[in-house]
């Protein structure tokens, strides 16, 4: 399989998609970050120094699914419909799990902004939460599902975690 980001000589670059047709395109992720009783509590009650977390992350993995083509260098700037992150305590980690909804119309996916928007969202916990517990770990940040576009939708299978066309 030809990678589409590499040019015939090998060199990193844009992908043109202008040919491409306008669709709703929409891509689901999560992710999670586990710490200690203590800090979860914190969290959990909105005891946190620096304030309210879940509130906060939120807000920044809005920010950064708008900001995403800044961020990873051959992404395509998108005009997003929709960014929804929803940060939950979650004691059976302990910790807080993240999920991010992306929609828009166009020629390129939103896969990316939804992962960014998850990452950002974790890694503003881990800054918000550090005083309490610097070994907190980010983990499972991978798309869910993807729908829209050439390639058709595309769903992650809970039980086995392989993929499948939907």
């Amino acid at each position: 399989m030809k990678l589409s980001h590499v040019d015939e000589a090998g060199r990193a670059r844009m992908v043109s998609v202008a040919e491409k047709p306008i669709t709703l395109r929409t891509a689901v992720a999560e992710g999670a970050i586990r710490m200690s009783a203590d800090a979860f509590r914190q969290v959990a009650e909105g005891a946190v120094a620096k304030g309210d977390v879940l509130t906060v992350s939120q807000v920044a993995g809005t920010l950064a699914a708008k900001r995403t083509a800044e961020l990873i260098p051959l992404c395509h700037p998108l005009n997003l419909d929709q960014v929804a992150v929803e940060a939950t305590p979650d004691a059976a980690l302990p910790g807080v799990r993240v999920r991010a909804v992306a929609k828009a119309q166009g020629r390129t996916g939103v896969e990316m902004e939804a992962l960014a928007a998850v990452s950002v969202a974790l890694l503003t916990v881990y800054d918000m939460v550090k005083a309490v517990d610097r070994g907190m770990e980010i983990e499972q940040v991978r798309l869910l599902e993807k729908t829209g576009g050439t390639h058709g939708d595309w769903r992650r299978e809970a039980a086995d975690g392989r993929e499948g066309r939907g």
